[in-house]
């Protein structure tokens, strides 16, 4: 490796949303970094389902098409 072109490799805590830490090893200059989902609340991991979504795309599709659910598609042939 070349002498003074990679960055510091040094020990990071690591914090959870949901309040869970973690010592790893990172490039972080800071020393501490902060994740959305860990092992100990990722639906994965757990086996209980959460929603991560608030109230996104897939609902504002539904209520805009729910009126032209029953209808057909026209055969235009």
């Amino acid at each position: 490796m070349k002498p003074d072109i990679h960055p510091a490799y040094g020990e990071t805590q690591v914090t959870c949303t949901c309040g869970a830490s973690f010592t790893t090893r990172s490039t972080a200059p800071s020393g501490t970094m902060h994740a959305d989902v860990c092992s100990q609340c990722h639906p994965f991991y757990t086996g209980k389902q959460k929603i991560l979504d608030t109230g996104g795309r897939v609902a504002r599709f539904e209520k805009r098409y729910a009126a032209k659910s029953g209808s057909k598609a026209s055969d235009n042939k």
